[in-house]
Protein backbone atom coordinates (compact mmCIF):
# COMPACT_ATOMS: atom_id res chain seq x y z
CA UNK A 1 0.00 0.00 0.00
CA UNK A 2 1.25 3.48 -1.26
CA UNK A 3 1.88 6.47 1.29
CA UNK A 4 -1.32 8.59 -0.02
CA UNK A 5 -3.31 6.11 -0.85
CA UNK A 6 -5.72 6.67 1.64
CA UNK A 7 -6.29 10.20 0.85
CA UNK A 8 -5.68 10.34 -2.87
CA UNK A 9 -9.08 9.85 -4.17
CA UNK A 10 -10.83 12.22 -1.78
CA UNK A 11 -12.37 15.53 -3.02
CA UNK A 12 -10.62 18.76 -3.17
CA UNK A 13 -11.51 20.93 -0.02
CA UNK A 14 -12.91 23.83 -0.22
CA UNK A 15 -13.55 26.56 2.80
CA UNK A 16 -16.70 27.49 3.29
CA UNK A 17 -15.38 30.42 5.51
CA UNK A 18 -12.52 31.57 3.47
CA UNK A 19 -12.51 33.33 -0.53
CA UNK A 20 -10.25 30.76 -3.37
CA UNK A 21 -7.27 33.07 -3.57
CA UNK A 22 -6.38 33.55 -7.34
CA UNK A 23 -3.81 32.13 -8.76
CA UNK A 24 -1.91 35.67 -9.48
CA UNK A 25 -2.05 36.15 -5.87
CA UNK A 26 -1.10 32.34 -5.54
CA UNK A 27 2.04 32.92 -7.56
CA UNK A 28 3.10 36.21 -5.58
CA UNK A 29 3.64 33.80 -2.85
CA UNK A 30 6.58 32.18 -4.95
CA UNK A 31 7.94 35.18 -5.83
CA UNK A 32 11.86 35.82 -4.93
CA UNK A 33 11.81 38.31 -1.82
CA UNK A 34 14.15 41.19 -1.68
CA UNK A 35 15.54 41.55 1.84
CA UNK A 36 18.16 43.87 1.05
CA UNK A 37 15.92 46.54 -1.02
CA UNK A 38 18.08 49.51 -2.14
CA UNK A 39 21.09 48.11 -1.69
CA UNK A 40 22.35 47.81 -5.21
CA UNK A 41 21.27 51.43 -5.29
CA UNK A 42 23.40 51.96 -2.53
CA UNK A 43 26.11 50.12 -4.03
CA UNK A 44 26.28 51.70 -6.90
CA UNK A 45 26.15 55.14 -5.80
CA UNK A 46 29.03 54.42 -3.11
CA UNK A 47 30.95 53.75 -6.81
CA UNK A 48 30.36 56.90 -8.48
CA UNK A 49 33.38 58.38 -8.80
CA UNK A 50 33.63 62.34 -8.02
CA UNK A 51 36.22 64.27 -8.45
CA UNK A 52 38.21 67.06 -6.29
CA UNK A 53 37.91 70.95 -7.42
CA UNK A 54 40.65 71.29 -9.39
CA UNK A 55 43.27 73.79 -7.55
CA UNK A 56 44.49 76.64 -9.99
CA UNK A 57 48.31 78.12 -9.64
CA UNK A 58 47.72 81.89 -9.65
CA UNK A 59 48.77 82.89 -12.84
CA UNK A 60 45.89 80.36 -14.83
CA UNK A 61 43.56 82.55 -12.26
CA UNK A 62 45.04 86.16 -13.96
CA UNK A 63 44.58 84.31 -17.22
CA UNK A 64 41.08 83.42 -16.60
CA UNK A 65 40.82 86.93 -15.15
CA UNK A 66 42.26 88.45 -18.25
CA UNK A 67 40.23 86.06 -20.59
CA UNK A 68 36.55 87.20 -18.80
CA UNK A 69 37.35 91.04 -18.89
CA UNK A 70 37.70 90.53 -22.97
CA UNK A 71 34.47 88.53 -22.87
CA UNK A 72 32.77 91.76 -20.92
CA UNK A 73 34.18 94.26 -23.37
CA UNK A 74 33.07 92.38 -26.44
CA UNK A 75 29.90 90.86 -24.92
CA UNK A 76 27.52 93.26 -27.31
CA UNK A 77 29.47 90.67 -30.06
CA UNK A 78 27.89 87.91 -28.64
CA UNK A 79 30.93 85.71 -28.16
CA UNK A 80 31.12 82.12 -28.65
CA UNK A 81 32.46 80.45 -25.70
CA UNK A 82 33.53 76.87 -24.45
CA UNK A 83 33.90 77.54 -20.44
CA UNK A 84 35.35 74.12 -18.43
CA UNK A 85 33.33 74.44 -15.13
CA UNK A 86 33.33 71.99 -11.95
CA UNK A 87 29.96 71.35 -10.71
CA UNK A 88 29.48 70.21 -6.67
CA UNK A 89 28.05 66.67 -6.54
CA UNK A 90 24.73 66.86 -5.01
CA UNK A 91 24.80 63.77 -2.83
CA UNK A 92 28.50 63.76 -1.99
CA UNK A 93 31.91 65.33 -1.84
CA UNK A 94 33.70 66.64 -4.46
CA UNK A 95 31.89 66.44 -8.49
CA UNK A 96 32.60 66.47 -11.79
CA UNK A 97 34.06 69.00 -14.59
CA UNK A 98 31.65 70.29 -17.21
CA UNK A 99 32.52 71.93 -20.38
CA UNK A 100 29.61 74.27 -22.06
CA UNK A 101 29.81 75.55 -25.69
CA UNK A 102 27.93 77.96 -26.49
CA UNK A 103 27.19 82.07 -26.99
CA UNK A 104 27.46 84.83 -23.94
CA UNK A 105 24.15 86.15 -22.97
CA UNK A 106 25.10 88.25 -20.13
CA UNK A 107 28.62 88.58 -17.47
CA UNK A 108 27.23 89.60 -14.44
CA UNK A 109 29.88 91.34 -12.15
CA UNK A 110 27.92 91.42 -9.20
CA UNK A 111 26.45 88.31 -8.93
CA UNK A 112 29.94 86.78 -10.74
CA UNK A 113 27.97 84.57 -13.03
CA UNK A 114 28.17 83.65 -16.71
CA UNK A 115 24.81 83.19 -18.00
CA UNK A 116 24.44 81.41 -21.30
CA UNK A 117 21.82 81.92 -24.70
CA UNK A 118 20.77 78.29 -23.47
CA UNK A 119 20.19 79.42 -20.05
CA UNK A 120 23.02 77.74 -18.40
CA UNK A 121 24.33 79.95 -15.57
CA UNK A 122 28.01 79.16 -14.17
CA UNK A 123 29.40 80.84 -11.41
CA UNK A 124 32.57 82.13 -11.68
CA UNK A 125 34.62 80.96 -9.09
CA UNK A 126 33.80 77.27 -10.64
CA UNK A 127 35.46 78.15 -13.94
CA UNK A 128 38.44 76.14 -14.56
CA UNK A 129 39.06 76.82 -18.70
CA UNK A 130 38.03 79.27 -21.05
CA UNK A 131 37.98 78.99 -24.90
CA UNK A 132 36.77 80.87 -27.47
CA UNK A 133 38.36 82.01 -31.17
CA UNK A 134 37.89 85.26 -29.39
CA UNK A 135 41.32 85.07 -27.72
CA UNK A 136 42.88 83.79 -30.90
CA UNK A 137 42.99 87.69 -32.57
CA UNK A 138 44.31 89.97 -29.73
CA UNK A 139 47.15 90.18 -26.92
CA UNK A 140 45.47 88.48 -24.12
CA UNK A 141 45.98 84.71 -25.33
Amino acid sequence: MGKYDDIINLPHHVSAVHPQMSALDRAAQFSPFAALTGLEAAMEETARVTDAMPQLDEDRKEELDRRLQMIREHIALHPEIAVTYFSPDAKKEGGNCHTVTGTVKKLDEQSHKITMENGTIIPVDTVCEIESPLFKFTEYS
